[in-house]
């Protein structure tokens, strides 16, 4: 595409967050990708802690499912308002779950943070608030995704 073209092609507000989430979870994998390896290489057991492990995954698939709610931000007939919302609740929570993958690969203080008791470094979480946590989180990411994938199904069908 031309620079001419580049010029006029005008995203909204919900295509552009997307967008932008989907290329800063492709850098965040990368680069806990690159410490996977260095953990990998200075282990006796070659591997890395089951939460870089975890963190650099989730963030390449993150990174994916990202465009995929670009796209179909782009073709939902609801208001970009709807569709922004929507689009921040679905990144805004795979950002916090990266950060709490990278929080628990860094600390080195679990290999199951659903596990009680909720490690977190040398301290303890309510069960209550981790499993909050992951009430809202489902609740955005599938809410999110689903109101963009409604929208998107009225315009093409």
């Amino acid at each position: 595409m031309d620079t001419q073209s580049m010029a006029s092609l005008v995203l909204d507000d919900a295509t552009r967050l997307a967008l932008t989430a989907a290329g800063a979870f492709l850098l965040v994998g990368l680069l806990t990708g690159v410490w996977k390896y260095w953990q990998i290489a200075h282990s006796a057991e070659a591997q890395a802690h089951p939460y870089v492990d975890i963190a650099h995954r989730a963030s390449l698939l993150y990174s994916f499912a990202s465009l995929v709610l670009a796209a179909l931000a782009w073709f939902s007939v609801w208001s970009d308002a709807v569709n922004t919302v929507a689009v921040a609740a679905s990144v805004l929570f795979f950002a916090l779950a990266i950060g709490s993958y990278v929080l628990h690969g860094w600390l080195a203080d679990t290999d199951n943070q659903l596990r009680a008791p909720h490690t977190l470094g040398s301290g303890t979480v309510s069960g209550l608030a981790v499993h909050g946590f992951m009430v809202a989180l489902i609740i955005a990411e599938v809410g999110g995704a689903a109101v963009l994938f409604a929208g998107a199904m009225r315009a093409i069908w």
